[in-house]
């Protein structure tokens, strides 16, 4: 069950918000990508970088903005570390994985990045509002 502010808003307004605020993420996620790739750094650990600086972005928020959570404080903080921790494995072994059956061209670390990205979102939102932003 969804926090009585977060059902006041509704499923709607909540995906739009979800969705302004990923794209907020998407941003912080591939600029910290790109400019780690631009470095030098090795691609997978350019991305576990990436998705630690989306995801923190993400939390504070997601909490605030999209779900209006007020209450929960540490066990609300607990159960999004444990999602993102998931996520984390998923996000980064989807990149991976992807990257491994594509073939060498120009744009397949973009492409990668967004199936990574597309299949954490979908995992996030259902279970940020199912559970850790739940009353």
């Amino acid at each position: 069950m969804a926090t009585v502010e977060a059902r006041r808003i509704g499923l709607g307004n909540q995906i739009v918000r979800f969705v302004a605020v990923g794209a907020l993420c998407a941003l912080v996620d591939s600029g910290c990508y790109w400019a780690l790739l631009q470095l030098g750094v090795w691609v997978h650990l350019a991305k576990a970088l990436s998705f630690i600086a989306g995801t923190t972005t993400a939390f504070f928020l997601n909490r605030r903005f999209t779900f209006r959570a007020r209450n929960g404080g540490l066990p609300q903080a607990g159960g999004f570390a444990l999602l993102y921790t998931v996520t984390f494995f998923v996000n980064v072994g989807t990149n991976a994985a992807t990257l491994s059956v594509l073939p060498a061209f120009r744009w397949e670390y973009a492409l990668a990045w967004v199936v990574a990205q597309g299949t954490a979102t979908v995992i996030n939102f259902v279970m940020l509002r199912t559970v850790v932003f739940r009353s």
